[in-house]
Order: C-alpha cells, then sequence, then structure tokens
C-alpha cells in the first residue's frame, strides 16, 4: 500500500498539473513547446499511475491477456523519454527548421520503439501472470527477453543525452532555468541508477544466478524518485517565467492607474475603458488602459502647453532628478494641465486655436503648432504615470498653473 502511496500521489499530482496547463494549451494552440510540456506531464503522470500494482493487474484483467500491461507501460515510460528530449530541444533551440527536423527525428525513432515493444510481446509467449517481477521472470524468454531490452536501451539512451544536454546548458544560465536543469540533471542521473540496476538483475539471470531484488526492490524507487524530478525540472521555470510576466503585468496595470484615472472622463478614453469588462485577462486589461491612454492623449494634445513642459523640466532637473524623470515629471504636468484646460473649455474652442492663437499664448512647440505628444513609449508611460502621482515638482506646478488660469481670468471678467 505504502508503494502505491509513493506512485499514486505524484501521479495525481502531475495529472492535475497537466488539466491545470489545458486552458492555457486550448487558448495558444500554435504554441509548440507549451504543447510539448502538457504532453509531458500527462505521460509523466501516466508512468506513475500505470506502474502501480492494481493498475497493472486491471489492465492484464480488462484486455484479457496475461501482462499485456507491460508492452502499455514500457511504451508510456519510452514516450516520455522521447517527449522529454524533444522539449529540450524546443526549449533551447526554438522553433525553427533545424530543431523540427531534430523533433521529427526524435518522434519518428521513439514511435518505432513504442511500435516494437508491443509486436516483440505479440510475438512472445508470456503465459504467467508476473505483477512485480517480469523483467526477471522473463529475462531469457524470446521476444519477451528482446522488448524487455529495446525498452531499457530506449531509456538509457535518453537518460544519456538528456543529462549531458541539460548539464551543458545548465553551465551556461542562471537563476530558476538553472535550478530546473539541474533538477533534471539529477533525476536522469537516477534514471541511470534504475537502468544499471534493471540491467544487473536481467544479466545475473542471463548468467544463472538471481539478483532479482535489484529489479523489484532497487530499481523502482529509482523510476518514481527520477519521474518527478525530471517532471518538476521541467515546469519550474516555465510555471516561474509566468508567474513573473503576470507579476510584472500586474505591477504595470497598477501603475499607470493614476495616468489612466486623469484621462478616464476624455472621449475616447472612456469609450476604450468600456470595451471590456473587469473580469477580463490581466493582460487584456493592460492593453486596454494603455489603449486608452493613448487615446486620452490624442484628445488632449490641441491644449498641451510647451511652456509649462519646459518649465517643470527644468525645474526637476535644478532639484535632483535624473533626466528620464525629470521628462516623466515634465510630461505628466503638462498632461494634467491640459487636462484641466479642456475641462475648463466645453464647447472646445480652445483647441480650434490656429497658428497666431498658439503663438500668441506661448503654448506651442516649433512653429507655432502644439506640441508633440509626451513620451508614450512602455516605460515612457509607467514614469509618468507615476511621476503624476508621486512627485512633488509636478504638484508644485499644477499648482501654480491654477493660480496662474485663475488670475488670467480675473483679469478678462470672467468668473
Amino acid at each position: 500500500m505504502a508503494a502505491d502511496l509513493t506512485m499514486l500521489v505524484p501521479g495525481a499530482l502531475l495529472f492535475g498539473a497537466f488539466l491545470l496547463k489545458l486552458p492555457a494549451l486550448h487558448r495558444n494552440r500554435g504554441d509548440a513547446l507549451l504543447r510539448c510540456v502538457c504532453v509531458l506531464l500527462l505521460l509523466a503522470s501516466m508512468v506513475f499511475l500505470l506502474g502501480m500494482i492494481p493498475v497493472i493487474a486491471a489492465v492484464n484483467r480488462i484486455v484479457g491477456v496475461p501482462n499485456a500491461a507491460a508492452p502499455l507501460v514500457y511504451a508510456v515510460l519510452s514516450a516520455f523519454c522521447g517527449t522529454c528530449i524533444i522539449l529540450v530541444i524546443i526549449w533551447r533551440g526554438g522553433v525553427t527548421e533545424r530543431t523540427r527536423r531534430a523533433t521529427w527525428a526524435c518522434s519518428l525513432a521513439y514511435g518505432a520503439v513504442c511500435v516494437a515493444l508491443f509486436v516483440l510481446f505479440a510475438l512472445g509467449d508470456a503465459p504467467v501472470e508476473r505483477l512485480r517481477d517480469l523483467d526477471t521472470y522473463y529475462a531469457t524468454t524470446p521476444f519477451i527477453r528482446e522488448m524487455i531490452v529495446l525498452y531499457l536501451l530506449a531509456h538509457t539512451t535518453a537518460a544519456v543525452v538528456m543529462t549531458v544536454l541539460c548539464w551543458r546548458w545548465s553551465r551556461r544560465v542562471s537563476g530558476v532555468l538553472r535550478v530546473g536543469l539541474v533538477l533534471i540533471v539529477v533525476g536522469y542521473v537516477l534514471n541511470t541508477g534504475y537502468d544499471a540496476a534493471k540491467f544487473t538483475a536481467i544479466g545475473a539471470r542471463w548468467a544463472g544466478r538471481d539478483l532479482d531484488y535489484l529489479s523489484t526492490h532497487v530499481a523502482r524507487p529509482f523510476a518514481s524518485a527520477s519521474a518527478l524530478l525530471i517532471a518538476v525540472g521541467f515546469v519550474l521555470p516555465l510555471v516561474t517565467e509566468r508567474v513573473v510576466i503576470e507579476w510584472r503585468t500586474a505591477v504595470r496595470h497598477r501603475h499607470l492607474k493614476p495616468l489612466a484615472d486623469l484621462l478616464a472622463t476624455a472621449g475616447a478614453a472612456g469609450a476604450a475603458r468600456a470595451s471590456i469588462g473587469p473580469l477580463a485577462a490581466l493582460q487584456l486589461r493592460l492593453t486596454q488602459r494603455e489603449a486608452a491612454i493613448h487615446d486620452g492623449l490624442i484628445t488632449l494634445r490641441p491644449y498641451f502647453d510647451a511652456r509649462i513642459h519646459r518649465k517643470v523640466l527644468a525645474r526637476a532637473l535644478a532639484v535632483g532628478h535624473t533626466p528620464e524623470r525629470a521628462l516623466a515629471a515634465a510630461d505628466a504636468a503638462m498632461i494634467a494641465a491640459a487636462d484641466d484646460a479642456r475641462d475648463a473649455d466645453p464647447d472646445g474652442t480652445a483647441a480650434h486655436r490656429d497658428d497666431a492663437d498658439w503663438r500668441d499664448g506661448g503654448g506651442s512647440g516649433a512653429g507655432g503648432a502644439p506640441p508633440l505628444l509626451p513620451a508614450v513609449g512602455a516605460d515612457g508611460l509607467v514614469r509618468t504615470s507615476l511621476a503624476l502621482d508621486r512627485c512633488p515638482v509636478v504638484r508644485e506646478a499644477l499648482v501654480h498653473e491654477a493660480g496662474r488660469r485663475r488670475a488670467a481670468m480675473s483679469e478678462s471678467g470672467n468668473p
């Protein structure tokens, strides 16, 4: 029972991870790496679940052929080994013509092994059901012997190839990726322990000796530990990368909130904001927020005042801000002032001033046209939004501009 739990628990966990990955695979059906990860998780879980003694007995009973589970278990294990090699090829080299050829070659090789396992079992004669020691019991039986040696050779080849590939790669990378690769290497080193125990026990049978305990008691724990380490080694960097991406998306979405809230009253920005719901995917909501900000900036463009921009830029540099932070502060102040100016111009007359009006008002860029949009690159938007929310220079400039506007209105006789 304890041995079955050591197979059931990791098998169930890996199958659960496979189910969790299915929605992402459905959304990204063309992602070869994700597709390969899902196949690997499914096969890894099947290696554990099909290796349980009650499951082996149930398969034999359902098929109605003694030991029918043997070629199935060996084929799943071989397919898992081939999938591991394919995943490393795609993971390391991306989807290119060269990697496609390599993955096809690996798929054909291990696919042929799986077919050969069933053919050899069909040609052989294994009438006595052996749930725990089939490898040694039939080690000298024609065709069954070849089936056992074939799956062990395929398993050993994958272990050697993966150990070499992942170890070399791990020496050139760092962080979570390196941790994952080291786990894979350790897993495949344990795999070689499994193969060594199996080959030794089978070789002993060929020599007329009995070392069956190596196959039945020593090899099995090696297989359980190695499959779990390999699966975790593959999944850990991919999951961590996804978590990091989601975290960065969430942080960027939050940092853009002050700028998005400021521009929310702009007509175009309001329309974009209403286009998706609050339960949409975070990346989609980030894209919506960025689009709303860009639309709002376009709406405010006629109200941008280069005089404010120059003044705040100079002030921010004078108090010790870096050029990037100073530019973000200047952009933020000009945007906020433009939003106030648009609110004070409900009929939009100020937005249609001619070039002479711009020159006379001192708020134009070169040649009298409204100044260009502020820095709207990916990092520029975030810096501008944070400056709008946190920079004292921006707040001082807005207070000063509001006072200047009130004084101008008083002089002109407007209420």
